[in-house]
């Protein structure tokens, strides 16, 4: 790309918990990405109007409250309704195992639980956006 990977870090719903959405955003821009966080609370519809007026490359969510299914089944038709399916779409945090393949037919093709390495989450970026 002749241009840094923009990504939209997003926080959903009552979510409250951010440090690790710091970090990442933190390792996301070391590594020469434009980062746009939204800050705690948002909506499904905020998150789709921001990717989409933002322009990004990358639209991703940090869950820790364990909404992750309702916000992204609620996220999914909004996100194609303003024509974002070309952009990667990824989750992290607090994930249970058993919750990845719906996460994945939702449309999320990078999940990182808790503890993923913020090397593999940089790496997937690029390797996903050409």
């Amino acid at each position: 790309m002749s241009r840094p990977i923009k990504v939209l870090l997003a926080k959903p719903g009552l979510d409250g918990h951010d440090q690790g959405a710091k970090i990442v955003a933190r390792a996301l821009m070391d590594a020469g990405m434009e980062v746009i966080y939204t800050g705690l609370r948002q909506t499904p519809e905020a998150v789709a109007s921001m990717s989409l007026q933002e322009d990004v490359d990358v639209i991703s969510l940090s869950s820790m409250a364990g909404s992750h299914l309702p916000f992204c089944r609620t996220l999914k038709p909004l996100l194609e309704a303003n024509g974002l399916t070309d952009k990667l779409w990824l989750i992290g945090g607090n994930l249970p195992k058993q919750d990845h393949q719906a996460l994945r037919d939702l449309g999320f093709t990078g999940i990182f639980p808790t503890g993923a390495r913020l090397d593999d989450i940089v790496a997937f970026i690029r390797e996903q956006v050409k």
